[in-house]
């Protein structure tokens, strides 16, 4: 995709005349072995650039999949700071909000994410957690030390798919 190309194909669900989504569903096994041996030292060097690519093609209000289906961890400083924000105990926002997922993480008790707004906006952006002001961590070594975590946000975030379809064609 060349910069300054319209998001629209992004935010349609289309990608060079294809559903990303279903090109990134294809390309699993190829992204997978990508990350089973990058060149670290070079993928780490390129992210920032592409990462600040990727952005300039997509604009997460357009989308909102990763507030609308899955939940950040909600780490103490996290849950302390939006407590603080929202004036509610810390008890409270826990009870009112959060659960304790399979590994001991608190994250949203339901989807969509209870602070995402009609307009996709988030309502204690300035006070997110830190899950969600990294995410989709493609612009940090997460994207290469954490395949898992990549290949299954390839599926849903149109940023992580477009920095792993140019991470392909730089190789």
């Amino acid at each position: 995709m060349e910069k300054g190309e319209n998001t629209a194909a992004f935010v349609s669900g289309e990608w060079k005349n294809r559903q990303w989504q279903r090109k990134a569903a294809e390309r699993y096994k190829t992204y997978a072995r990508f990350l089973q041996n990058p060149d670290k030292k070079k993928v780490l060097k390129l992210l920032p650039d592409l990462h600040e690519e990727a952005f300039s093609h997509i604009d997460c209000l357009h989308c909102a999949a990763c507030c609308k289906n899955y939940s950040p961890r909600f780490k103490t400083p996290d849950i302390k700071r939006i407590s603080k924000h929202l004036k509610v105990k810390e008890s409270v926002f826990i009870d009112t909000y959060l659960r304790l997922d399979e590994e001991g993480d608190y994250v949203v008790k339901q989807t969509p994410c209870p602070f995402l707004g009609d307009d996709n906006r988030c309502s204690i952006y300035d006070v997110r957690p830190s899950d969600c002001a990294r995410f989709p961590y493609t612009d940090e070594d997460v994207l290469v030390n954490r395949a898992r975590i990549t290949l299954k946000n390839s599926g849903f975030c149109p940023a992580v798919f477009y920095v792993m379809e140019r991470l392909l064609a730089l190789k």
